[in-house]
């Protein structure tokens, strides 16, 4: 019989300051508000808004009886030098069963079929234990950040803080995995260093990127380097959005507007792929007021009804693209998806920035406004036998959708 994950239950777990190697220990934290603020922000020196303590400490509120996270400071004679961030998820038989099912024929076992007959008659208990190193929301490599002499050091640091969370969570005899995301092949995504360690890889959509040329001052000036299709392709979008009124929304605008944003944020989401965990109602509102510099929200109204939105960071080096929302009935008339796109290039171009990062989905309608992708991989470990028969179809299930690039761009004679 198959045992199924305990529920979450929140203890202090590990000692401070826990040995890993030489003079490296480390201390994990189950509540954002535990973890001291002077030595996280030491740690990280502003290396990385996605592990910021202001944007974690929002994503904390984000929690749930199904949704845990776990916050690791990584020290070198007690001086913060890293840190590694986890999210724990309960996953329900429900949502694993349509995946399982269409590998049972394949599998041809007995452990399959008691499988199989467990999801059906308990699909609303929780049957997996997903642990996270990285974060789920975002897209990227934002699990951990470290400031160590050597990526050897990182990895061996990482590898061993993923054991003793493992350990920490009971995954041991569970029907479980552990995940880390997201790599740039070029970067930590080495897989010489992850299979050594019995990590499963696999890749996910790929990151899409627009690198702007550096002599924009408007959108036209980018359009002008646009094929004649692409660039009448861009004016038809643009003349379609052109009746709508965009507003940029202030921390008060935000607050009013929540109901609003969440139902169209809802509608995008349930359009997903993979429903991993729904954002509050509060959630702009509460990022706004954490990062009232970088993060933004604009927003497009027909007369007084708001029919999208498109929330974004402005980093250091370039604009993020975050959570969208739109009005999925109106999208076609309006080109309100497309027209959240060119928004984000507007905003570059506005700041000064000449990279934007349009995260993972729609590929192929990304490249038509210059997006290039950028391969993203995962690393998975099963924790026993019966996890790794869940990790075939789930795996399967996260594998790029097949899609055609296009390049909007002029050929060069």
């Amino acid at each position: 019989m198959f045992t199924i994950c305990d529920k979450i239950i929140a203890k202090n777990k590990f000692k401070p300051h826990r040995k890993l190697f030489s003079y490296y220990t480390f201390s994990c934290f189950e509540d954002i508000n535990a973890v001291s603020v002077n030595e996280w922000n030491e740690a990280i020196n502003d290396k990385n808004v996605f592990l910021s303590y202001n944007y974690l400490s929002v994503v904390h509120k984000q929690e749930s009886e199904n949704f845990r996270f776990r916050y690791v400071i990584v020290y070198n004679r007690k001086k913060p030098v890293g840190v590694v961030y986890f999210q724990i998820n309960d996953f329900s038989a429900s949502l694993f069963g349509e995946l399982v099912s269409m590998q049972i024929d394949e599998l041809q076992s007995k452990r399959a079929s008691m499988f199989q007959k467990y999801i059906e008659h308990n699909e609303h208990e929780t049957i997996m234990r997903l642990v996270t190193c990285g974060n789920n929301f975002v897209s990227g490599e934002h699990g951990f950040y470290l400031d160590v002499n050597s990526k050897k050091t990182t990895f061996k640091i990482v590898e061993g803080i993923i054991d003793c969370v493992a350990r920490a969570e009971k995954l041991r005899g569970k029907i479980s995995a552990i995940l880390v995301k997201d790599f740039y092949e070029e970067g930590f995504g080495d897989k010489d260093c992850w299979y050594c360690t019995k990590f499963l890889h696999f890749n996910v959509e790929p990151n899409m990127i627009i690198d702007l040329p550096q002599d924009l001052v408007t959108l036209t000036d980018y359009l002008a380097y646009f094929s004649k299709k692409y660039r009448n392709r861009a004016k038809h979008i643009l003349k379609a959005s052109s009746g709508l009124t965009k507003k940029r929304l202030s921390v008060e605008g935000i607050s009013k507007y929540s109901d609003r944003l969440d139902e169209l944020y809802s509608q995008v989401f349930e359009h997903a792929k993979f429903k991993l965990a729904h954002l509050s109602k509060n959630y702009f509102c509460e990022l706004a007021k954490a990062h009232p510099i970088d993060f933004y929200i604009d927003a497009w109204f027909l007369g007084e009804t708001m029919v999208s939105f498109a929330s974004g960071f402005c980093l250091p080096n370039e604009v993020e693209a975050h959570y969208i929302g739109f009005d999925y009935e109106l999208n076609k008339e309006y080109e309100l998806y497309q027209t959240i796109l060119y928004s984000y290039i507007e905003q570059a171009i506005a700041v000064q920035k000449t990279q934007i990062n349009l995260g993972r989905t729609a590929s192929e309608i990304k490249t038509t406004v210059g997006a290039k992708a950028h391969d993203l991989m995962c690393y998975i470990k099963p924790q026993n036998t019966v996890s790794k028969l869940i990790m075939k179809p789930f795996m399967q299930f996260l594998q790029p959708s097949a899609w055609i690039p296009r390049n909007p761009f002029k050929e060069e004679e």
